[in-house]
């Protein structure tokens, strides 16, 4: 039974109640979940899952095969169980700022110098992405973040919907992501940040990029033939 996905119409949902439908050791899958299972370069949700007054830690969260599986500090939830989540909300909101900076950035490196993007990783305290530039530009990366830092204090809304897969081809940027996903996916969650980028994305955001902050750079270094790495952190 695959698990409903709260975070991905709801980003703010700190806390939720569910039913557990399975346990496997201390993996504990509920019919329902706000939190976000690592994965897309993100890591996972943390907090705690309560069942009455006994509280359970969940230390990571992982999707397979449609099922949400939370991984409990302890034994004792049964299937039946009623129980709130509660999410680590100071990294679940750092995350999201982190990701919905990332989202600008590179949007910002590709329109600007046709940059594409190799990889990426979102962290707590800091943040990199690969890019498929032919030297480490410093003075480059730092003046499209300074960019994109002007953009972000405009107060840009970030919007979250839902398009089927035809319109969703049609969209620059997007199409070929629409092209790799598996012929039954047939409806695409699309993250669009006013004015600066739009792609399908499936991961939490905030909803005006003047909460994000300021991007700061922290550094780029070489990663191989037309491989750069740029690391960065958001202030405050």
């Amino acid at each position: 039974m695959e698990t409903e996905l709260l975070y991905m119409d709801d980003c703010y949902l700190k806390e939720f109640e569910a039913i557990v439908r399975a346990v496997e050791g201390d993996k504990v899958s509920l019919d329902r979940t706000a939190f976000y299972p690592l994965g897309g370069g993100l890591p996972s949700d943390s907090g705690k899952l309560l069942r009455g007054e006994e509280e359970f830690e969940v230390i990571e969260v992982r999707k397979e095969s449609g099922r949400v599986w939370h991984i409990v500090g302890r034994p004792g939830l049964i299937v039946g169980d009623v129980v709130r989540g509660i999410l680590d909300w100071d990294k679940r909101y750092r995350i999201m700022r982190m990701h919905t900076a990332l989202h600008a950035l590179i949007a910002l490196l590709n329109s600007k110098h046709g940059v594409l993007v190799t990889g990426n990783n979102v962290s707590y305290d800091r943040s990199r992405v690969d890019v498929n530039l032919e030297r480490p530009d410093r003075e480059l990366v730092e003046e499209v973040i300074a960019e994109t830092n002007r953009l972000l204090s405009e107060g840009r809304e970030v919007k979250i919907y839902y398009l089927s897969r035809e319109e969703a081809m049609k969209i620059p940027g997007i199409v070929k992501l629409a092209k790799a996903l598996p012929p039954d996916v047939d409806k695409l969650r699309i993250v669009e940040i006013e004015g600066i980028d739009i792609q399908a994305d499936g991961g939490p955001h905030v909803r005006n990029t003047r909460e994000i902050g300021e991007i700061v750079f922290l550094g780029i270094e070489n990663k191989g033939k037309n491989n750069r790495r740029i690391h960065f952190t958001l202030s405050p």
